[in-house]
């Protein structure tokens, strides 16, 4: 898939968000998105799935399906965990009707099976995004901070699903604030910063790392985090005292 000189803005007359980005994402590889709070990470994200049309230039080759995970699953919907991956399977004349038992195992959904979307807490309802965006067999995936909300065994299933999707040839576009690219391994980083896109190499940092502990009151754990990840860094790791 490429975008050619793709931009973006929100209106006629709005600023623009993204101009004149030429990327590639080639089969079978993943591409970490990385930026600032607010540069257009998201934008870029649902363009290259086609939530978005370009203001101006051109998706080519996108790959189908598709599988699009928003940071924020839209939960105020009249359906039950069931009823929503069945409806959302229906979608897909060639997946078999079952296939949402198995994502819904893996996941940990079952004991949610008849509990209605809007009653979800936000982990849980981000698990049916992820599993509604994998039932089809995606060629290629969208996860907008897909680790956001999950809880730590949900978290561990991201990078294997990601590799179980490139190692079937699909494509994968991640976004992340939490620091979790290292999970990621071999994958590559576009760096979205004044309304252009960079391609680089590895995730991985280059040359030598430093992990600098900080500590603060565990009332503003949280917000420092955020602060830190805002800023560019990466968060190994959020513990209490206790925990040490």
């Amino acid at each position: 898939m490429r975008l050619d000189g793709v931009s973006y803005r929100y209106g006629r007359r709005g600023p623009w968000v993204l101009r004149d980005v030429s990327v590639d994402l080639p089969p079978g590889g993943t591409v970490v998105v990385l930026g600032r709070n607010g540069v257009g990470k998201s934008t870029l994200l649902q363009l290259a799935a086609g939530v978005l049309r370009p203001s101006s230039g051109t998706v080519r080759e996108r790959p189908g399906p598709v599988g699009w995970v928003p940071e924020r699953f839209p939960a105020d919907q009249p359906f039950t965990v069931d009823g929503y991956l069945a409806a959302m399977t229906r979608l897909h004349p060639a997946v078999d009707p079952a296939a949402p038992g198995a994502w819904i195992d893996r996941l940990g959904l079952t004991p949610y099976r008849g509990t209605r979307l809007a009653e979800l807490s936000k982990g849980t309802a981000q698990k049916v995004g992820l599993a509604q965006a994998l039932i089809p067999g995606p060629r290629l995936l969208v996860l907008d901070e897909p680790w956001e909300g999950l809880d730590a065994a949900a978290r561990d299933l991201v990078p294997e699903i990601v590799a179980e999707v490139t190692a079937a040839g699909g494509s994968v576009l991640v976004s992340d604030h939490r620091g979790e690219t290292g999970r990621l391994p071999g994958a590559v980083t576009w760096t979205v910063g004044g309304g252009t896109v960079t391609a680089g190499g590895s995730g991985e940092p280059a040359g030598e790392t430093a992990i600098i502990e900080i500590a603060v009151p565990a009332g503003e754990a949280e917000a420092a985090a955020a602060a830190l990840r805002a800023a560019g860094h990466d968060v190994v790791a959020v513990r209490t005292k206790a925990g040490v």
